[in-house]
């Protein structure tokens, strides 16, 4: 029902996660993500908001990605319908896939970035999605937009898709939580929020906002 991808920037520190689907509101379902930590995307054809935030906390607890899943995922007798990643603050990261969720179903992991999906048009998504974020050479926002255009490209959610979202987390920024909850064109209304983000008013404005590095800024 949904294709996502988690990345780290490796020249920033940053982590983010990009999402979309076929149905309503994909960034407040499924993208999760806490400064220093990491981020996490929880999906499924009976998808858990739970889920999300509870392997946050066992990150930060000190377990790497896998065990962190593996605690989340094992005491719900639902899991079998469920879908999760996550990504540690140094680039780690793991992925659980539910027997039961719709086909196909995959997931793509290496250093610095996973992605995954369940009711694709095609495994193949979430290869695309990942590989377009490491091959481009734009700014981390726009690669992670650039994944999600690759996933749909390759075939995206069966069903087509109707919300979109982005979130990243970096010490020296605030953070940037874009969302498109729906529209027939989320990838193209996504795209419009983010180039908004660029307006050197808003940038100079922002950038006066306290962050992780500097909390009291004003």
């Amino acid at each position: 029902m949904t294709f996502s991808i988690l990345a780290r920037d490796p020249d920033t520190g940053a982590l983010g996660g990009a999402a979309a689907t076929g149905n309503l509101c994909v960034g407040g379902w499924v993208l999760r993500g806490k400064p220093g930590i990491g981020v996490s995307a929880s999906q499924g054809y009976y998808p858990s908001t739970l889920w999300g935030e509870d392997v946050l906390d066992a990150l930060a607890s000190g377990l790497d990605p896998d065990r962190a899943i593996e605690l989340t995922v094992n005491p719900d007798a639902g899991r079998d319908s469920r879908q999760l990643l996550a990504l540690d603050r140094l680039g780690n990261s793991g992925v659980f896939s539910g027997a039961e969720n719709t086909p196909e179903v995959a997931h793509y992991v290496n250093p610095d970035i996973c992605a995954g999906g369940n009711m694709l048009a095609r495994k193949e998504v979430v290869k695309a999605a990942a590989e377009a974020v490491l091959a481009g050479s734009d700014s981390f926002l726009w690669r992670l937009l650039s994944g999600l255009r690759a996933g749909s490209e390759a075939g995206g959610d069966a069903r087509g898709l109707m919300s979109a979202a982005i979130l990243i987390f970096v010490e020296d920024f605030p953070p940037i939580d874009l969302r498109v909850d729906y529209d027939p064109d989320p990838l193209n209304v996504l795209e419009r929020l983010i180039s908004r983000t660029e307006d050197p008013d808003y940038v100079s404005w922002i950038r006066k906002l306290p962050t992780q590095r500097k909390p009291f800024a004003h």
